[in-house]
């Protein structure tokens, strides 16, 4: 199991290193935006969401600072959910939230979160589930105020 998890870490590292959609915010444009800030860490995050006219999420766009965790969530988080319909984005990030609230017991399912799984360890510490959820929130509100 070591090699799995320092595997995951390797993601976690690259990802937050990556950050995709980390450059985006400044296009505009958006649909839908939303700033969220995790006072436990320092984590601050601002996110733009683009839906287009068959309500698919046509771009994310971020913005922020933070823990590797927080960074490399939003980063995987982006490259997950663009493309899809609003409604799976949406059932994705719940199935995400309850994976987080778990406390280990439950793992994100790789069929569907691809490489985000290499989050699901992150819900086995409690201080850092608002790190990883920070991009996920900032979506979810982006995309009510978008269909608002």
């Amino acid at each position: 199991m070591s090699g799995l998890q320092d595997l995951y870490q390797t993601v976690i590292l690259e990802e937050a290193r990556e950050r995709r959609g980390g450059d985006r915010y400044g296009e505009g444009g958006w649909s839908g935006h939303s700033h969220q800030v995790n006072p436990t860490c320092g984590d601050e995050l601002t996110l733009g969401v683009r839906l287009d006219d068959d309500g698919r999420i046509a771009a994310i766009g971020w913005e922020g600072d933070g823990c590797s965790i927080s960074m490399a969530s939003a980063s995987l988080m982006t490259d997950l959910l663009e493309g899809r319909t609003v409604a799976e984005a949406l059932e994705l990030i719940a199935e995400f939230r309850r994976v987080m609230h778990s406390r280990g017991a439950e793992e994100p399912d790789p069929e569907r979160f691809g490489d985000a799984v290499a989050l699901g360890g992150v819900s086995r510490y409690v201080m850092r589930v608002k790190c990883a959820m920070l991009g996920w929130v900032a979506l979810e509100d982006a995309l009510h105020r978008a269909e608002a």
